[in-house]
């Protein structure tokens, strides 16, 4: 903000008056225009200059043979898909340099149709001579980012409360390993989800005890209840659950459920409706959580907590015990993520399993801005980029293997630190609230 001081004649006041006008600064943010005209440079190069070997064309598949109906494959030249798309993304690129220049924002839906472009013209160029197959690809994306999704959301609601949940990994860990265990006894998955469940809320208690109760720094709990549960399990894994692996790591698994009728519809219909329970379940959890944060009295306590709980409390709430409980329960949602590990992907667990999943969903939910439906999008770009390198593996795809393995952490990265611009955590998130 900037103040201009003038002096304005005896019409308008006494003389000799002076009168403050306040005058808005606008800050430009060049980060997108530049991301942009970065990957569309990348574009021209890549999709346009280098040559593919093949037979010049791309072909899509875009359905399945459970569809009510073939969708035609498409086919498209790939040197000249390439050209097409490396022009739109130049001008596209050079519309958002506009508009920062003109001091406006860069609308959300142009960076989605640019990545949509850009993904097209580079599955085109992989796919010189070859097929990929669109639901396939679209379908791992949802499995790989279910617990994605799970530990978004548990983020979401912690943060939102006002407490820093970094030991995500440490709940979906903790909820594999419990839900591995208890459904080879009891023979039961929905018995080793319930205890999934539990464990993640037991890890998420002791976060919420030492950060609430006992005003430890929370992003150092966080650290140190992820490095706690990673030795434990891996400790019990090999003392445990190795030698005895017939009886306490061999899981019953939830088997995939086809919704009649919406299962054959094509591309949405095996993408969302012939999944998992736990999945389903996934549905409806993002709904719950964005309908009961924004709509609900329970969100209305759950976001003053985290925004002014000083405020929250001049009104009744009891902060310090809402924070608990809401974080309780984000623990209890991460919790079923982790179990998609073992009884959904695997089929047992594994030493590390979750593999940096829950740093990716705290970055969702950066990403997402602290809100459900916008982390859940942010997980499935994730878990896109995670299947992307297995569809380009069998495809045959000229992109090193080393590339792809290391491509979701660099859309993560990107998305962060390059796509989401100006963001503002919950005012009081990571802040203890004392009386």
């Amino acid at each position: 903000m900037t103040a201009v001081t003038s002096n304005v004649g005896s019409s308008h006041g006494a003389p000799g008056t002076s009168v403050v006008a306040l005058a808005t600064a606008v800050v430009k943010s060049w980060k997108a225009p530049i991301a942009l005209g970065i990957f569309a440079v990348i574009a021209v190069i890549l999709f346009a200059l280098v040559t593919r070997t093949g037979t010049g064309i791309s072909t899509f598949r875009l359905s399945t043979s459970q569809d009510f109906f073939p969708l035609p494959e498409l086919q498209v030249p790939t040197r000249a898909t390439g050209v097409v798309v490396s022009i739109l993304l130049i001008l596209i690129a050079a519309t958002a340099a506009i508009l920062v220049r003109q001091s406006r924002r860069v609308p959300i839906w142009v960076i989605v149709i640019y990545a949509i472009l850009f993904m097209f013209g580079f599955l085109a160029w992989a796919a010189s001579g070859g097929t990929v197959p669109i639901p396939g690809l679209l379908i791992g994306t949802v499995g790989l980012a279910t617990p994605l999704i799970f530990g978004a959301l548990s983020g979401v609601i912690s943060e939102r409360v006002g407490v820093v949940n970094i030991a995500i990994e440490g709940q979906l860990l903790a909820g594999a390993f419990v839900a591995a265990i208890v459904s080879s006894i009891t023979r039961q998955p929905v018995v080793g989800l319930l205890a999934a469940m539990v464990a993640g809320m037991l890890v998420s208690f002791v976060l919420a005890a030492f950060s609430i109760k006992y005003f430890v720094d929370q992003i150092i709990v966080g650290v140190v209840l992820n490095v706690l549960v990673q030795g434990l399990t891996s400790f019990l894994y090999s003392t445990l659950l190795s030698p005895n692996s017939q009886v306490l790591n061999s899981p019953i698994q939830f088997p995939r459920v086809n919704i009649p009728v919406l299962s054959q519809i094509p591309i949405i219909g095996p993408v969302l409706f012939q999944q998992t329970v736990i999945s389903y379940i996934m549905y409806v959890t993002v709904a719950l959580v964005y309908f009961g944060l924004f709509h609900t009295k329970w969100g209305l306590r759950l976001r003053s907590s985290g925004e002014h709980p000083q405020a929250a409390d001049t009104v009744g709430i009891n902060v310090n015990r809402t924070r608990f409980w809401n974080v309780s329960l984000a623990g209890a949602i991460a919790g079923m993520g982790g179990a998609y590990y073992t009884l959904v992907v695997v089929g047992a667990f594994n030493k590390e399993m979750t593999n940096g999943a829950g740093f990716i969903a705290l970055a969702a939910v950066i990403f997402g801005r602290w809100d459900p439906l916008r982390a859940t999008m942010a997980a499935l770009l994730f878990g896109f980029a995670t299947n992307l390198q297995n569809v380009l593996g069998v495809i045959g795809s000229p992109v090193p293997s080393e590339f792809m393995l290391m491509l979701p952490y660099v859309v993560t990265i990107f998305a962060v630190a390059g796509l989401v611009g100006r963001v503002r955590a919950p005012a009081a998130s990571g802040r203890p609230y004392i009386k």
